[in-house]
């Protein structure tokens, strides 16, 4: 079985809440009046950003509040304490009508992609395009593929690219994207998972490769290329930036080489580079392993917290892919392996590499 999920990283302690001002003593009720037709109870108000911080609201303001179709969390209070006025509503209210009364821009109308010349057309099929297709199809027929995934918080490595973009680009000439920071904990990895790094042979021996080259995957115009990233596993962060920079300059400008994407022992697929979470891809054969990353998203995730255990926290998250030959690969060997990167992207630690 896969091993258990690693805890997310901590988050920073909130500040203290400020004590909630004293409840003003109830006033004194009021002469009984004549009793009058029974009318249905007006609607609470949404609880407000005063109870959130623990401020009290009066029972008129909130009936007030219901009246006018007024959200209390939407009120900044201008009482004592923050606590939230008869007439902090009244003119919340005042502000909401006259922007429903304000024209409105007409909202602006998304233009349908254009249509390819391409369409009704036969064409023949480009050679690369038969190359890549032959590829696919033979690491199909040749292997028994699966793909496992994780989800990994990668909070502390988007805060770490945001503290040293700026110096890394004066230094060493090139963008820091989120990339290397994968590559290098994916070839890491490798160095204690063998069986992720290697190759089947056709006489049916196993070769455990003792270096970790690693081929990008990268969409170009004229199709799927894998430039190879020679001996990964002991560049470090910079090193696999200006290689990743260099490479994928290269197919840009169509002077890639056969050298260039030749040697790959494990390949890294970015397919969250176009916005999807993950995707199952199939193995550069003849690798037994294919890492894919899917999209950085930022939303909300139950954290384990030092100080104050589980709360929820707004992260940045991404979906990790590993697709492996089963004959050689055990879905045990690929959730260790991908615990591991897991672990080492989630600690963050590569403040050594950028000089921090």
């Amino acid at each position: 079985p896969a091993p258990a999920a690693q805890p997310a990283p901590a988050a920073q302690a909130p500040a203290p809440a400020q004590p909630a001002p004293a409840r003003p003593a109830a006033p004194a009720p009021a002469a009984a009046a004549p009793a009058a037709a029974p009318q249905a109870p007006a609607a609470p108000a949404p609880v407000g950003a005063g109870d959130a911080d623990g401020a009290y609201v009066t029972p008129l303001v909130r009936k007030l509040a219901a009246e006018n179709s007024v959200d209390l969390a939407a009120v900044k209070g201008t009482g004592v304490g923050g606590r939230i006025r008869k007439q902090d509503v009244l003119s919340a209210a005042e502000a909401a009508k006259a922007a429903a009364q304000a024209p409105s821009a007409p909202a602006a109308k998304s233009a349908p992609a254009a249509a390819s010349p391409l369409r009704g057309q036969t064409v023949k099929m480009p050679r690369i395009r038969k190359v890549i297709g032959e590829n696919m199809m033979k690491a199909l027929h040749s292997q028994a593929q699966l793909s496992s995934v994780v989800e990994v918080d990668v909070t502390r490595i988007m805060r770490l690219r945001a503290r040293a973009k700026e110096n890394f680009l004066a230094t060493e000439g090139v963008k820091l994207s989120p990339m290397p920071f994968f590559v290098k904990a994916a070839a890491e990895a490798l160095k204690s998972h063998p069986s992720i790094n290697a190759k089947i042979n056709d006489d049916g021996t196993v070769t455990y490769h003792d270096v970790e080259n690693i081929g990008i995957a990268v969409d170009s115009e004229q199709g799927l290329m894998v430039p190879v990233i020679k001996g990964a596993g002991d560049l470090n962060i910079a090193g696999v930036a200006k290689k990743t920079a260099e490479l994928a300059g290269k197919v840009r400008n169509k002077k890639i080489s056969p050298d260039d994407l030749s040697g790959g022992t494990f390949t890294i697929s970015n397919t969250g580079s176009r916005g999807a979470l993950f995707d199952t891809i199939i193995v550069n054969y003849p690798q037994v392993a294919e890492l894919g990353i899917g999209a950085t998203v930022r939303r909300a995730v139950v954290i384990n917290h030092p100080e104050l255990g589980e709360t929820i926290a707004i992260r940045d998250m991404v979906y990790l892919t590993l697709s492996y030959d089963h004959q050689l690969v055990d879905g045990a060997d690929a959730a260790r392996y991908l615990t591991d990167v897991k672990a080492r992207l989630e600690a963050g630690e590569f403040e050594g590499d950028l000089g921090l």
